[in-house]
């Protein structure tokens, strides 16, 4: 359970780091031009499911008592 968990915790960092880095460079350019892509609001989308699992499993880490 732990390793999964940990496994979880990890992939979901690095998505948050690959969609942050996105972020910064697409958006500051078209940052007030015109709405989202499909494209765009596919990153936004998958930013959000991974800042639930990185939040989630954390906490659950946390909560587990062998960690």
């Amino acid at each position: 359970m732990i390793g999964i968990l940990e496994l979880i915790f990890q992939v979901s960092g690095v998505v948050l780091l690959i969609c942050a880095i996105y972020y910064y460079f697409h958006f500051k350019k078209i940052k007030r031009k015109r709405k989202l892509s499909l494209v765009e609001l596919t990153v936004y989308a998958v930013t959000q499911i991974a800042f639930l699992l990185l939040g989630s499993s954390f906490l659950l880490l946390l909560l587990d008592k062998n960690y």
